[in-house]
């Protein structure tokens, strides 16, 4: 059964409190949540721009007639131009601008390699790279662990047992970091927490995460391949959803078994 298209719920509809959830952290500081996140009236691109841009080393620009005319590729006008074609009123491009002001330089890196791609492929073949690219840009998120040893259960989709280490999520050895701008617009309905695609970290500053992950990338140390990236169910980090106690409950739809023969890439360590 094909499944049906996400639609975001209306910005009248969504209550303050649902920043409050932990997969907004990144746009919520100790004065609330982001004020473009707040209030009945959608930003104007130009407030967003304001706002946001200087921070993030780029311009949000409507994305109209007049913008879409001058021919380029998405990416390429971010690239020659310093331009992101931002759509009105869109819960999507709101929340790809915040995330380009809190992880610019993921952004720029994702930005140059899939500039690099197109350059090789042309505008309309898209490589494994970029597939991988988009994927994480879309649904990233980047899970850091102190020990290589709280991967273990990651790597063989045991979900009680990884989402079962709740002091260790609790006491910061395993931290998971949402990079991915469609996931945060999924969020906006909590009991519907999509599964991400997962980047792992090991070691070395918990809160470096965002440097680490900009250089492997533009190494091309990681995102050659979506393969590469590994399902995280959001649903299933402790204190993200209700029920988490209930019998069966990683057994449900989005904690899928290992497919045989899938193994994942060794976690980035340290430089």
């Amino acid at each position: 059964m094909a499944r049906s298209r996400f639609m975001a719920p209306a910005r009248s509809q969504v209550q303050v409190e649902v920043f409050g959830h932990p997969i907004f952290a990144r746009l919520v500081d100790d004065a609330g949540p982001h004020p473009l996140l707040c209030g009945p009236e959608w930003p104007t691109i130009a407030a967003l721009d304001a706002q946001l841009g200087v921070g993030a080393g780029v311009r949000f620009v409507a994305q109209d007639a007049a913008l879409l005319g001058d021919g380029l590729h998405y990416e390429s006008r971010i690239h020659t131009q310093g331009q992101v074609a931002t759509r009105e009123r869109n819960w999507h491009d709101l929340f790809n601008a915040l995330i380009w002001h809190a992880c610019a330089p993921i952004k720029r890196a994702l930005n140059a390699r899939q500039v690099e791609e197109i350059a090789r492929q042309g505008p309309r073949q898209r490589s494994r790279a970029q597939c991988a690219l988009t994927h994480f840009d879309e649904a990233g998120a980047v899970v850091w662990a102190r020990d290589p040893a709280l991967l273990a259960a990651w790597d063989a989709h045991d979900w009680g047992a990884f989402f079962g280490q709740r002091a260790a999520f609790a006491e910061g050895a395993l931290r998971v970091h949402v990079f991915g701008h469609a996931l945060l617009e999924h969020a906006l309905i909590p009991e519907r927490l999509p599964t991400a695609k997962g980047l792992a970290l090991v070691g070395g500053d918990p809160c470096g995460w965002i440097a680490r992950v900009a250089a492997a990338i533009a190494a091309k140390k990681v995102l050659l391949d979506p393969q590469e990236l590994r399902p995280l169910p959001l649903a299933g980090i402790p204190g993200w959803a209700a029920g988490q106690d209930a019998p069966g409950f990683h057994q449900g739809e989005c904690f899928r078994p290992l497919r045989p023969g899938r193994r994942y890439p060794a976690p980035l360590m340290p430089a």
